[in-house]
């Protein structure tokens, strides 16, 4: 890798390797709830966000992404070093996965072939780092999901730092030095601000950094996240998943996944685990990619978090 800096700004090449589409990364985000992202088109990304490393509090990043050929093109912006926002940005967009094997999944089994087919490129998105996928599984206990990433973008909009991408002001949500002296904030109910006091703490003493998180054994990360207040089964795999980036997991505690399974598989019900088990062996090793195309493939025909399905089906079937 090259990175070239100029000033505060710096920009630097990413190569990967399988496919990818940063158009299919877009339409994911604007979809995604949690991200409250706004793009302003499907060739490129913008991404604000508290930087990685123990003091990140107080380093907010920027980073302008788009597609040159084959390369992946990062522009950096604001105070974290290029480095950190490389390695940040290629955990995001699951770019530091080798994706060369994912075809072979769908020659495998047809189905999955099917949704390749379907969403080109499509990688998971995960949240900036594990502290903010906590932040977003303590926020959103209870409540709906709309509702929680109102919240979630209000914190970002009060009390996260800005950074000016490409002449654009974004927001990142707050780091944990801010987080950790919170009292409240409207929408928290319960102890949720004290939960995230707690989380604030944790990644202030480095036990969310993702490199932390995915040297050790999965059974034990997930053990050590379930230590956080607030943070169960579900989001403890939510928080491995979707903030550490593990690619190879199947969420047990994700009710949604046997629902979309069955619908893609033409069950008549939801799989139980031992059959959901039994259908994802042949997923090894990107359990959490196919996983992710299922559960995309599911609020597109059926809108159950947006209330607006996308598929033209879905749309016939209900009108």
């Amino acid at each position: 890798m090259v990175v070239e800096t100029v000033g505060r700004t710096g920009r630097f090449e990413l190569t990967p390797v399988g496919p990818y589409s940063i158009s299919a990364s877009a339409r994911f985000l604007e979809g995604f709830a949690p991200a409250h992202y706004e793009g302003s088109g499907p060739e490129h990304l913008r991404f604000a966000f508290a930087a990685d490393g123990l003091d990140r509090g107080e380093r907010v990043a920027g980073a302008y992404v788009y597609s040159e050929g084959e390369k992946v093109v990062v522009e950096t912006y604001g105070e974290a070093t290029p480095k950190v926002v490389r390695d940040q940005v290629e955990r995001v967009l699951s770019l530091d996965v080798d994706g060369s094997g994912f075809p072979e999944i769908g020659r495998r089994d047809p189905i999955v072939g099917r949704l390749q087919d379907r969403y080109p490129g499509l990688r998971p998105v995960c949240f900036y780092s594990p502290y903010e996928a906590a932040a977003w599984a303590i926020i959103g206990n209870r409540v709906r999901i709309v509702q929680a990433a109102r919240v979630k973008a209000r914190m970002a909009e009060e009390l996260g730092s800005p950074v000016e991408v490409r002449g654009k002001e974004e927001r990142a949500f707050p780091g944990p030095s801010t987080l950790v002296g919170l009292d409240g904030f409207p929408g928290l109910s319960g102890r949720k601000a004290e939960y995230l006091r707690a989380l604030a703490r944790a990644a202030l003493e480095g036990y969310l950094e993702a490199p932390y998180l995915r040297s050790l054994p999965t059974e034990e990360a997930l053990v050590k996240l379930k230590e956080l207040p607030g943070i169960g089964d579900f989001s403890a795999e939510l928080v491995l998943l979707r903030g550490v980036g593990v690619p190879d997991r199947l969420p047990t505690h994700e009710p949604r996944l046997g629902r979309a399974v069955a619908m893609a598989y033409g069950l008549k019900e939801s799989p139980t685990a031992e059959d959901l088990f039994e259908i994802s062996e042949g997923w090894r090793p990107y359990r959490s990619w196919v996983g992710l195309h299922l559960r995309t493939m599911l609020e597109d025909e059926t809108g159950e978090i947006s209330g607006k399905p996308k598929s033209p089906r879905s749309r016939a079937a209900t009108a």
